[in-house]
């Protein structure tokens, strides 16, 4: 029977310690900095993944979301809303998976992918209703899918009702007013003065955020909350306490 040497001992326990100190350098993470929801922490390999998945996907804009701020990260996406870029929302569990499984990388990155180009299509879908949407996003989801959101600023669709009520209104009074040219230049300073009265009405943090599981789901959900914005201006006081409050949240 052979016999352990006590040099065999000593190598074979730093050989352990080793590895084990390899190991919790490896898996030590930190926190990350930048556009963040909660306080997001990676390790190190993570970190550099991270990075490279936000320089391949150069044209969107990356939120990192701690585990425990996962249900509530579409609520605050308003705050990073970018009109030109889609926001994406992924969380760091994700993210350090993804960093060391190859399958599970491929998966997801096709998600982002798809989502990009799909979200690429829908300014063109909205058409005018385009212009009253702050910002577009996903949130890569648990179970291998995404949901979608936008953000939308509700005095634009009440701006745009003004301007749409206005354009009637100036086009019928300028033809009765064709042979006054006097009165169509008091009209044209009254009409000046009602727009400074309502830039001074719009209220810039009168947003809501919308959210679908498909590009589909969202452009409904974008038009009639922007419909019901127009609609609640153009009806009368007395007609706007008619009716109930639609929830789009989920």
């Amino acid at each position: 029977m052979n016999q352990v040497t006590q040099a065999e001992v000593t190598a074979n326990y730093m050989q352990t310690s080793n590895t084990q100190a390899s190991d919790k350098t490896n898996t030590k993470k930190t926190k990350v900095g930048g556009a963040v929801i909660g306080t997001p922490e990676l390790s190190d390999k993570a970190k550099k993944y991270y990075e490279q998945l936000k320089k391949k996907y150069s044209n969107m804009d990356f939120i990192l979301v701690s585990k425990d701020k996962k249900a509530e990260a579409q609520a605050n996406a308003g705050r990073y809303a970018n009109a030109n870029r889609m926001v994406v929302l992924i969380d760091e569990e994700k993210i350090e998976r993804m960093a060391v499984d190859e399958e599970y990388r491929k998966k997801y990155e096709a998600i982002i992918g798809g989502a990009k180009n799909q979200l690429s299509q829908l300014k063109d879908s909205l058409g005018a209703n385009a212009s009253g949407v702050k910002t577009y996003g996903m949130q890569v989801n648990d179970g291998g899918n995404a949901s979608f959101f936008a953000v939308i600023d509700k005095s634009m669709a009440a701006q745009r009702a003004r301007i749409d009520k206005k354009a009637a209104e100036r086009k019928a009074q300028e033809k009765e007013d064709r042979k006054a040219a006097a009165q169509k230049r008091a009209e044209k300073r009254k009409s000046e003065k009602e727009k400074e009265a309502d830039r001074m009405d719009w209220d810039e943090e009168d947003v809501v955020t919308v959210t679908a599981s498909s590009v589909e789901e969202l452009i409904q959900k974008i038009n009639q909350t922007i419909s019901m914005g127009m609609s609640d201006y153009v009806r009368t006081e007395q007609e706007s306490w008619v009716g109930g409050h639609l929830d789009f949240y989920g």
